[in-house]
């Protein structure tokens, strides 16, 4: 009866989805290549008179040394907090006059600058938006004041064991790579990095051969080269050097890591080295990890330990492929007396699905699944913006979207048994668990 319902709703869920699907004719957006090196990616959706822009810079953390991580979230978060002609509170005021928004941050692979406006206020947003980004003043106070806020955000972490359990594992796995430490640094490390480091990181990395500029919603693409010749003209070239590749291959053999807290429920965390996005067998893996524990309650993982076992609330896998191999991770969390069989029963579901593959129906359901809902990710001017940015920076192609659907009804039961053996490693990797010690009884 319940599989009955879970397969009639996906169903009925993917005819809901298709319904959005734009017209396969009809591109998500143009680009052009302009002659200080941005790329600009535009989206024309006048339906609303609204306009949401980004700028990519394609660095973030990665460059950034050990001992002052942080320093790319730091530096974009500043970018709005003041110009050598605007204070923070006039930049604030500004773009909330406006009803806009303005902002700014970071993550391992790249930083962002992004806008919000209306259609009739981008004249006065895009000349707030070239002054913060060419004229950032990095003063002294509100460095102070962002690292104090950042410090605290990193001390309210430590209480949260879902965090504490995530950042050991990323810790453990990566070791002193970048992909290994927060984005945000460490309260150490925040007091080592000064004003000048900001400068010389921003001074090196915000240049437009190395940043996309992506807009959608109420703009044109000549309306948005207009702009950018209009406030931008003045943003030259810089010189960048090569950027270092993630390093480092699955554990050999299992490594726990076990953080003592009276916790009535135990957050696990297990995975190892995955894959970068570029991998072609992205595709195939997406696939066998929406079977596995990608996919909600119809995943294996969730029907076995959630619906079967009823262990735990929640638990997922996901492959975090970035510009560098990422993660493949398991997640979940459950009472601290039935962590041991949760973990087991996990490393079983995976060598089941080495060891024997999927079912035809399991991955009809799976690909039907991914290729319905792929228009949601473009279902708002905001999530357009972000698949374009994504596009661009792993070098899809601009008929990206338009390839996805055949992409993934390509995927063979096959493919899945093939990058199953070849991707996942049971009897390898990190194994971090957040539990009461007195009540938890682990594995190994």
């Amino acid at each position: 009866m319940h599989t009955h319902l879970r397969k009639t709703g996906l169903v009925l869920l993917l005819v809901a989805l298709s319904l959005h699907a734009p017209a396969e004719a009809t591109p998500l957006g143009r680009r052009v290549a302009m002659e200080n090196g941005l790329t600009l990616l535009v989206a024309e959706r006048p339906t609303l008179p609204m306009v949401t822009l980004q700028i990519l810079v394609k660095t973030g953390s990665m460059p950034e040394p050990k001992d002052k991580a942080g320093l790319a979230d730091l530096t974009a978060a500043l970018l709005p907090l003041g110009t050598t002609t605007r204070t923070a509170p006039e930049i604030s005021e500004a773009i909330e006059f406006v009803g806009g928004n303005l902002n700014a941050d970071a993550s391992w692979d790249s930083s962002t600058l992004s806008l919000t406006v209306l259609k009739k206020d981008l004249d006065m947003g895009m000349a707030l938006l070239a002054d913060v980004l060419l004229h950032p003043a990095f003063r002294e106070a509100e460095i102070a004041r962002k690292v104090r806020e950042i410090k605290g955000r990193i001390r309210q972490k430590q209480e949260d064991p879902g965090i504490v359990a995530r950042e050991t594992f990323a810790a453990t796995l990566f070791g002193d790579h970048p992909y290994g430490r927060p984005v945000e640094g460490t309260e150490g490390s925040l007091d080592r990095i000064t004003r000048k480091d900001l400068v010389v990181f921003y001074r090196r990395y915000y240049v437009p051969n190395n940043s996309i500029m992506v807009a959608a919603g109420d703009v044109t693409l000549e309306e948005l080269k207009g702009y950018v010749q209009k406030y931008l003209k003045a943003w030259g070239r810089g010189s960048l050097g090569p950027v270092k590749a993630a390093s480092g291959a699955p554990p050999r053999g299992r490594q726990m890591v076990k953080i003592d807290r009276g916790v009535t429920q135990a957050n696990i965390v297990w995975g190892h080295i995955g894959i970068e996005r570029k991998n072609p067998d992205y595709y195939a893996l997406s696939v066998m990890n929406q079977i596995l524990g990608g996919g909600g309650l119809t995943s294996r993982l969730m029907r076995s330990i959630r619906e079967k076992k009823g262990w735990a609330y929640d638990v997922h896998s996901a492959i975090s492929a970035r510009r560098f191999p990422g993660p493949f991770v398991v997640a979940l969390q459950t009472k601290n007396e039935t962590a041991s069989p949760a973990i087991e029963e996990v490393f079983r579901q995976i060598r089941e699905i080495q060891n024997t593959g999927v079912t035809a129906e399991e991955l009809e359901e799976a690909k039907g699944f991914l290729i319905g809902s792929f228009p949601l990710r473009y279902d708002t001017n905001q999530d357009v913006v972000g698949l374009l940015g994504g596009m661009e920076f792993f070098g899809l192609g601009m008929n990206y979207p338009e390839r996805y659907p055949a992409i993934i009804k390509a995927v063979t039961r096959e493919d899945i048994l093939r990058v199953a053996r070849k991707y996942l490693h049971p009897d390898r990797g990190i194994l971090v668990v957040v539990a009461d010690p007195d009540k938890a009884k682990l594995p190994f």
